[in-house]
């Protein structure tokens, strides 16, 4: 059910979080998620543990800024290196993380080349390091992502399972695919299931959560709680509806004027935040088309919108969808 999350003595008034998403999930995005979502949480997105340790602070201030206006924050983490992670964590732990995660789940190549993400979980004993490094190096509660073994030939599970009893991580989010699956495979609800009943701490499960059907399946895993991903991505009120549509309780949408102040919020603090309109605009043709699609915006409004190059031109494009 949706409930109260208690997580290393932290507690949360409910059990719905927004996950990373590369490319999205910094201070403005979990700005308007904690406002008009509230969930117990929000993630940054994947941050390069070298990013941290090495770039010059302009370069850092998308992955490390945090609002002031936002809420309760788990900073992920990626890394192959204990001593470099290491340092990582004592640089996010300054800079205000509330949760500090590892990310172990990550499909991409350029990541499984430097053998981190989904590349660790053929690895365990490289992983129980990189947690000891984690552990011994911040006072926060410390979390890993994980994929399952799903349909591969990889069986791994049991042995992350052992992995992550015998360490000192305070939950794990399993997404239920292999790292190999696409989002067209279903989610493996049984695996999910498997490291509930296999793992002495909570396991927020994650896959395919967009409604309130979609999050009872994850639910009847007995998972502790549920992560959203893509679908939180231009409509940042998402785990505030499925609260209420759980506990059978009205909710009323946004209206299309109202998405649409949320989505020029969304560019304009972007762009503030990264000192760069232009940089802003391009980001926002990655996610805009999600508050467009919640928008329910016309079959013209896509191609005019990607050819936009300032936030006054999306807004008077806004303003003619709404006319």
């Amino acid at each position: 059910m949706v409930k109260p999350l208690v997580i290393a003595g932290h507690h949360f008034a409910n059990n719905v979080i927004q996950g990373p998403l590369a490319g999205v999930s910094c201070a403005p995005f979990r700005v308007l998620s904690t406002i008009h979502g509230a969930p117990a949480f929000n993630y940054t997105e994947m941050i390069s543990c070298k990013t941290l340790i090495h770039q010059p602070h302009e370069a850092q201030k998308r992955f490390i800024i945090k609002d002031p206006h936002e809420g309760p924050l788990a900073f992920q983490l990626a890394s192959s290196d204990p001593v470099e992670l290491a340092q990582a964590v004592k640089i996010v732990t300054q800079a205000g993380a509330d949760i500090i995660d590892l990310n172990c789940g990550c499909p991409v190549n350029k990541i499984r080349r430097k053998s981190a993400g989904s590349k660790l979980l053929s690895q365990p004993q490289v992983l129980a390091k990189l947690i000891e490094a984690m552990r011994a190096n911040t006072h926060l509660p410390i979390s890993i992502k994980i994929r399952v073994d799903g349909g591969s030939t990889e069986r791994f599970n049991p042995d992350i399972s052992n992995i992550i009893n015998e360490s000192g991580v305070d939950f794990v989010t399993v997404h239920g695919r292999h790292w190999s699956e696409h989002y067209e495979t279903p989610c493996r609800y049984d695996q999910i299931a498997y490291f509930v009943s296999a793992l002495r701490v909570p396991v927020i499960g994650n896959g395919d959560v967009s409604d309130l059907a979609s999050l009872n399946k994850l639910l009847a895993t007995g998972c502790a709680g549920v992560m959203i991903g893509r679908a939180g991505v231009g409509k940042p009120w998402l785990p505030s509806q499925l609260n209420a549509e759980f506990l059978g309780l009205p909710f009323n949408p946004p209206a299309k004027a109202a998405i649409a102040q949320m989505f020029l919020w969304h560019v304009t603090a972007l762009a503030q935040l990264l000192a760069s309109e232009r940089f802003a605009v391009l980001q926002a043709r990655k996610f805009g088309k999600y508050y467009a699609r919640n928008m329910g915006c016309s079959t013209e409004f896509y191609p005019k919108f990607n050819q936009c190059e300032s936030i006054s031109e999306i807004e008077r494009l806004l303003i003619n969808e709404l006319a």
